[in-house]
């Protein structure tokens, strides 16, 4: 990792990726976006890891979004579709992930966001699509329609002013709230919840959740299904319910 992105591949499973440009806000420049790519490549390479937690060094930003000075200086105009790492689209990882907002995650910080499957954030955070304030333009805030009601979306992306992470919460945008420095014990803690599942059960789980947000309930039942099927077949499944009648915890073998 360059150090502008820092990696913690932690003994229980869990990788911490920070990005670190404190003095920048945390914007997204030409070294994060690199440095950020390779970490996703090695969190989802490493079989050791189930779990990945993203937030931002210091306590005023988690990302700010785009370097706007890299922009004017590159002449940028339509991005290209690579420009941020962005999981469930240009970047693929199968395990959980868990953003955990330490500050303001605006524009393509709240994308980086947006795109973990959970989001903790400290009560002192603030989120906000600010790209109408500076004439750029936010498509990847589309599948915010399956997190968040439409007239509540409008309004954010319409207005580019920041909400709270209470009304971040409040909207279901946040799973837990922690106070700025119970952060990372809230989002380990969360990440720690995920581990104790079954690794193929949690997998099947996490894909179920985004075949949902793609297809009608006939075809979501069935795709689940088939996810499913790995998981039913696995020697974790006969683990489990056998841990549970001699009452104690389950030795996963994710196979």
């Amino acid at each position: 990792m360059s150090d502008a992105i820092l990696f913690d591949a932690r003994k229980d499973g869990i990788a911490i990726i920070t990005i670190n440009r404190p003095d920048q806000r945390n914007a997204l420049n030409k070294e994060v976006r690199e440095g950020l790519t390779r970490a996703w490549q090695r969190f989802e390479q490493d079989d050791r890891l189930r779990v990945a937690i993203l937030t931002g060094a210091g306590e005023k930003a988690f990302c700010a979004g785009g370097d706007l000075k890299e922009m004017v200086e590159t002449g940028m105009k339509v991005p290209p579709r690579d420009f941020i790492p962005a999981l469930y689209d240009t970047i693929e990882v199968s395990k959980p992930t868990i953003a955990a907002v330490n500050g303001a995650a605006f524009a393509g910080g709240w994308l980086i966001s947006q795109n973990c499957d959970l989001c903790v954030a400290s009560t002192t955070a603030r989120f906000a699509i600010t790209e109408v304030k500076v004439g750029r333009g936010s498509p990847w805030a589309s599948p915010l329609i399956h997190m968040i009601p439409q007239r509540i979306f409008m309004e954010i992306v319409l207005t580019g002013k920041p909400i709270t992470a209470q009304r971040a919460y409040e909207i279901g945008l946040v799973n837990r709230l922690a106070e700025p420095e119970a952060l990372m014990d809230a989002a380990i803690e969360l990440a720690s919840e995920i581990l104790d599942g079954a690794p193929l059960s949690v997998k099947a789980a996490r894909e179920t959740v985004m075949l949902s947000t793609e297809m009608g309930r006939s075809a979501a039942l069935q795709a689940a299904r088939a996810a499913h099927e790995h998981a039913y077949n696995s020697a974790d499944a006969q683990e489990g319910p056998l841990a549970f009648s001699e009452k104690r915890k389950p030795l996963w073998k994710g196979c």
